[in-house]
């Protein structure tokens, strides 16, 4: 049974941040995830929530697959009802959450693996005074794929979902001109780490996850990894830009794991890039780089 994102965030606080940023200025998203932690009951169906949230029942399930998408939640069955049970992580510190949506500034008061707080008989606060800086950036951004600017539109003729993974890592370190293996194994960080990426003028270190073809249909968080966790593993990479490299469609709750995990890595200062690279801006890459890739 996979193992789910809070099970393997590296603390408590980093959980309750995580929860933060998900639900961010979203009203009907907390609304959902204020209905569904209330309370005693363990699982409430989707009719139950949108008559305690007077939302849509439409609308409940769009924002429940959100928190559901990143662990937040679990969905279920009730009978023949979608329904949603509570994280336990969750269960008893959803007023911290709370508490922090309603006053942005008590995030401070929580020291993440990434933002420690050193203590001998007192606490010592080291987090920046600046808010993070964390930003999406598009493979268009990236000098070292400056060339993909030029191509338009989808060549429907190259079909990358045939395409094993390891012709997609072979084309990217061409281009970038990384020379160093990369050998796959259950528990690596990352499939690609490069110092070579260039961006805005300078070389950065970047982590790379790619999915090749046996992985089909939508991504989700759910199929990044045997336990669902390997976009934890990429941050945990030493790294300022990271990636998620894929043949076809990227679902949003990617990108918001992204996010959640690049604002929890930029509190220690440093401005943090991510950056979904989906089948159509993977097809204009290999367009623009087409030696390197070297596909029949």
């Amino acid at each position: 049974m996979p193992t789910n994102v809070t099970d393997v965030r590296a603390n408590l606080n980093e959980n309750i941040l995580h929860a933060v940023t998900v639900i961010g200025k979203s009203k009907d998203r907390r609304k959902v995830f204020e209905a569904i932690y209330n309370g005693k009951k363990k699982i409430k169906t989707a009719d139950e929530i949108a008559k305690k949230t007077r939302l849509k029942k439409i609308r409940v399930l769009q924002e429940a697959g959100k928190l559901q998408g990143n662990q937040i939640i679990k969905q279920t069955k009730k009978g023949s009802q979608t329904a949603y049970e509570k994280e336990v992580v969750y269960i008893h510190h959803k007023k911290r959450v709370l508490a922090i949506l309603d006053s942005p500034k008590k995030a401070a008061k929580y020291p993440t693996k990434q933002s420690p707080r050193v203590s001998t008989n007192t606490y010592v606060n080291v987090l920046p005074e600046k808010k993070p800086k964390f930003k999406s950036i598009t493979v268009d951004d990236i000098d070292s794929f400056s060339k993909t600017r030029k191509i338009k539109n989808v060549d429907n003729s190259i079909r990358l979902n045939k395409v094993p993974e390891n012709k997609i890592k072979t084309g990217l370190k061409k281009i970038l001109g990384e020379t160093h293996d990369f050998k796959d194994w259950g528990g690596e960080k990352n499939d690609l780490y490069t110092n070579k990426i260039k961006f805005k003028g300078k070389r950065m270190f970047a982590a790379f996850a790619l999915k090749g073809k046996a992985t089909k249909g939508t991504l989700t968080p759910k199929m990044m990894g045997k336990n669902g966790d390997q976009i934890s593993r990429l941050f945990g990479a030493s790294a300022q830009m990271f990636f998620v490299v894929y043949h076809g469609k990227v679902d949003e709750s990617i990108t918001e794991q992204l996010a959640a995990f690049a604002i929890a890595k930029a509190i220690s200062g440093v401005t943090i890039y991510y950056c979904v690279i989906d089948g159509d801006d993977l097809n204009r890459l290999v367009q623009a780089y087409r030696k390197y890739f070297k596909l029949s």
